[in-house]
């Protein structure tokens, strides 16, 4: 893969002077095109990070049992993986309607959340929010790539820095508007009004249209070599992501003796790292993606394994905190990179969606291997997912 990235790639039946012009006017390169990027991804973020923290009411409301709320959750998945096999498909060459429709329809899932009454119901709701995001998810990607080849301008850093800031942020708001009395329906109904809000951000988004010239593809063959390599990497990297999203607090709380408080922190240590590393790459446009590739190999890796081994709340603390340093820049490096390489934006859909499997695999990976090994041992183990990213630098051509 070689990667084929200029300043400026002229959309359909366009050529680069018009294209030029076009980004000139638009002020592109000076920030306003990549603000309804930014926004839609930090409303994103905003619903999971608030979903988090509305998930003992909405159990208590709807009188739910652990399992019936496991097998309800368990849904999202499921509807996520053909929605976003569906969206690429669709969303190539319509990029900045796709995005709007996908948003507009995240935001009608998250509030049709609060109309649920039953374990089934809730379970259909999550259904359809997980086929939304999967979506979203597919068409923000794909309009970010396309924004990067089109201005020549390095988006998905900050764009997918938005996310992580939108959860720490979301998940203390909504305690706060649970802790004056707002249930969990107005919350998302809330939340959903929002999401529509950023959605018309897009309207100002200067996006080409049309998919390129087939002469311009590259192989399929190769491209799905690529598409399993970049999205192998990173899932690997999304594995490591949702064992500490999911396993941290009850590793500190029931194997260190942290407190509650003290424990419920070790997300957001781990989510602010990760923000600080996307920016920091962002800042830094001459790194290498070798060095990314090195730095979350031993860095992720060995920050995950310390984290979880440390007797010491401080020292594991600090794990966290370099495991989303290290792992942060990672995906958006590898989407760039993937966006880069094909401008048909197949390449980005299907790293995209293979990536997913890191969320889906983490859950049950960690649950099996803490049934063997204890808890503290099996996130440890998932040091051993650094290997790969690091062993990219053994091949001849990054």
């Amino acid at each position: 893969m070689t990667v084929r990235m200029s300043t400026c790639v002229p959309s359909a039946g366009g050529n680069k002077d018009t294209v030029d012009l076009y980004w000139d006017l638009t002020e592109f390169s000076r920030g306003a095109g990549r603000m309804p990027l930014i926004a839609v991804c930090a409303v994103w973020g905003v619903f999971w990070g608030s979903w988090s923290a509305l998930l003992p009411a909405v159990k208590l409301q709807l009188g739910l049992s652990a399992s019936d709320l496991g097998l309800a959750l368990s849904a999202v998945p499921v509807g996520a993986l053909p929605a976003m096999a569906l969206a690429g498909r669709l969303a190539r060459g319509r990029e900045r309607s796709a995005l709007l429709m996908c948003t507009v329809l995240f935001a009608l899932s998250v509030a049709g959340i609060g109309l649920a009454g039953t374990a089934w119901q809730l379970a259909l709701a999550l259904l359809l929010v997980g086929a939304a995001s999967g979506a979203l998810d597919i068409a923000l990607n794909l309009a970010t790539g396309r924004a990067e080849r089109e201005s020549g301008r390095r988006l998905f850093q900050p764009v997918h820095a938005a996310f992580p800031v939108a959860v720490i942020a979301a998940a203390p708001a909504t305690g706060l508007a649970r802790s004056l009395g707002a249930g969990s329906a107005t919350v998302l109904a809330a939340i959903g009004l929002i999401v529509v809000a950023a959605s018309l951000t897009l309207l100002a988004l200067p996006l080409g249209r049309g998919l390129p010239d087939t002469s311009s593809r590259t192989d399929r063959r190769s491209l799905v070599g690529a598409a399993l390599l970049l999205g192998t990497l990173a899932a690997c990297v999304l594995t490591i992501e949702n064992s500490v999203e999911q396993w941290s607090v009850l590793l500190l709380e029931q194997h260190r003796g942290a407190g509650p408080l003290t424990a419920s922190l070790a997300p957001s240590v781990y989510m602010a790292a990760l923000t600080v590393g996307r920016l920091v790459v962002q800042a830094l446009p001459r790194t290498p993606l070798r060095a990314l590739h090195l730095v979350a190999g031993v860095g992720g890796g060995g920050g995950i394994a310390l984290a979880a081994l440390s007797d010491s709340v401080p020292v594991s603390m600090a794990g966290f905190a370099l495991t989303g340093l290290a792992l942060g820049p990672m995906v958006p490096a590898l989407l760039s990179r993937a966006a880069a390489d094909d401008s048909s934006g197949t390449l980005v859909w299907w790293v995209s969606t293979i990536s997913y499997t890191g969320f889906v695999v983490s859950p049950l990976l960690v649950a099996g291997l803490s049934g063997w090994l204890g808890l503290p041992a099996a996130m440890a183990a998932l040091g051993l997912l650094g290997l790969p990213l690091a062993g990219r630098l053994l091949l001849r051509r990054a």
